[in-house]
């Protein structure tokens, strides 16, 4: 076998958590294991296990703080690389990004009905506060 078939057959030959670690979705591999063992991780609609091989056009939803993202995979690669090189392994659906942002825009919606302080209250206020909920 020629070095040129060796290289695309080991670049397609990549685990589901080492995939997820080079695209930088999670920080450390171990990290990506487990939300793939949880089940947080879905690879083309169903659960899977860490050692799953990631193919050309599969579609997996990740975790990403409050939302959920949902990716096309166009390259695999077992290597972690700059952020702008990552970002380009995977391309998120249009569904996924309509949602995120009715999501955010949810979230700002629910933020101006319960406001927060600037600060927190100086002694006095907290007296103040407190004779306020004996009463």
């Amino acid at each position: 076998m020629n070095t040129v078939a060796k290289l695309q057959t080991d670049q397609q030959a990549v685990r589901l958590d080492k995939w997820l670690w080079a695209a930088r979705f999670f920080k450390t591999r171990a990290l990506a294991r487990e939300m793939v063992q949880g089940g947080k991780v879905q690879y083309n609609g169903q659960r899977s296990k860490p050692s799953k091989t990631v193919e050309l056009g599969a579609c997996i939803k990740v975790p990403q703080g409050h939302d959920i993202k949902e990716v096309i995979v166009l390259e695999v690669h077992d290597k972690r690389r700059a952020a702008p090189l990552a970002q380009a392994m995977y391309e998120e659906t249009q569904a996924s990004l309509t949602a995120r942002e009715a999501n955010a825009q949810a979230r700002q919606a629910g933020a101006l009905y319960n406001p927060k302080p600037e600060h927190k209250p100086d002694k006095k206020q907290r007296r103040d506060i407190i004779r306020f909920k004996q009463q």
